[in-house]
């Protein structure tokens, strides 16, 4: 039922070998950058006195402002700008001094980069643009100058993932909110057909996920795979994501293109709180998968005694009101 979902925790621009070298690396080169690096202003402006070019890189691509703007150093950077070093500038990964300073949460360079024009639309060879990465990180401050800058929230990465995926993954409900009100689409899906509400409740995220309820996300929109926002909660044994979309109505008998509901994952992670939620909420214990297996079928191969206590406990209760006078009246 469920996809691999691969998280790239760290952008590429520090990992990918390139094919070509970009400079001679000669000594003065080295200590330009170094210098930038350390927030050494008056040894980085000694150097360009004497002739060194502010935008020479090291065979990764980096540039002495995009070291820098990595190490927070914005007497330096404001230099370097001064200077005329290239603001749009990109490494072998396609990074740029923009999206460094996202990645870091440099709200301030942030600021001064796009006053000198970085473009905003520049994404890494990951795909990510300097928004998406502000709000996977959760960086309210720079998210809100970047949508005031006119970034767009409708952008997606390789794998199809806007801001708002971005932030509803990782757990930033104030990220998400801001990013609705910028006019996201709630319910856009990535490349596995995952929505924000999908994402959040597999991740745990109940602040996102009440968020995104409450600004009328479509709660049973199901992926590739034909899973569920509840499906993928209960899967990853979110006990209070799963609560929050009950309360909210979910399909709770849906079932993915495997066949497999709420009720069958709870009994397959071995939950027995999450069981009981779904059978208080009246899921239905008789459906079966593509492979026949009931959830109490699947309890049992689990070998979870309490599971299949309750379940059966459930279809015992069905079979008495089934035969009592009252339901024979009816």
């Amino acid at each position: 039922m469920k996809h691999v979902r691969i998280f790239a925790f760290a952008l590429l621009c520090l990992a990918l070998i390139p094919v070509v070298a970009v400079s001679s690396h000669n000594q003065n080169e080295k200590d330009l950058r170094i210098a930038a690096s350390i927030g050494d202003t008056e040894t980085v402006q000694q150097l360009l006195d004497a002739g060194e070019s502010v935008d020479v890189a090291n065979r990764f691509g980096k540039t002495a402002l995009m070291m820098a703007v990595e190490n927070d150093n914005l007497d330096t950077v404001a230099l370097l700008l001064a200077r005329g070093a290239d603001v749009n500038r990109k490494t072998v990964a396609s990074c740029t001094a923009l999206t460094f300073a996202a990645e870091n949460g440099e709200a301030a360079i942030t600021a001064l980069l796009l006053e000198r024009g970085a473009n905003l639309q520049d994404k890494t060879r990951a795909g990510w643009d300097a928004l998406m990465i502000a709000s996977r990180y959760g960086i309210v401050d720079m998210v809100d100058q970047l949508l005031f800058k006119g970034a767009s929230v409708k952008a997606a990465d390789n794998d199809g993932k806007t801001p708002l995926l971005q932030a509803a993954e990782n757990g930033r409900a104030k990220v998400a909110e801001m990013l609705l009100k910028a006019g996201s689409d709630i319910d856009a899906q990535d490349n596995h057909g995952s929505t924000a509400l999908i994402l959040a409740a597999d991740g745990g995220h109940s602040d996102v996920v009440a968020t995104l309820l409450e600004k009328g996300a479509e709660i049973n929109k199901p992926d590739n795979d034909g899973a569920t926002a509840l499906i993928w909660a209960v899967g990853q044994g979110r006990q209070s994501a799963a609560t929050l979309l009950l309360r909210h109505d979910a399909g709770i008998d849906k079932q993915d293109h495997d066949g497999v509901t709420a009720l069958m994952e709870a009994a397959s992670v071995r939950s027995a709180k999450l069981t009981r939620l779904l059978l208080d909420h009246g899921a239905n214990i008789g459906l079966k998968d593509q492979k026949g297996r009931t959830a109490e079928d699947i309890a049992r191969k689990k070998r979870n005694k309490e599971v299949v206590a309750l379940l059966e406990a459930a279809a015992q209760e069905q079979i008495d009101f089934h035969h009592s006078p009252s339901a024979d009246d009816h």
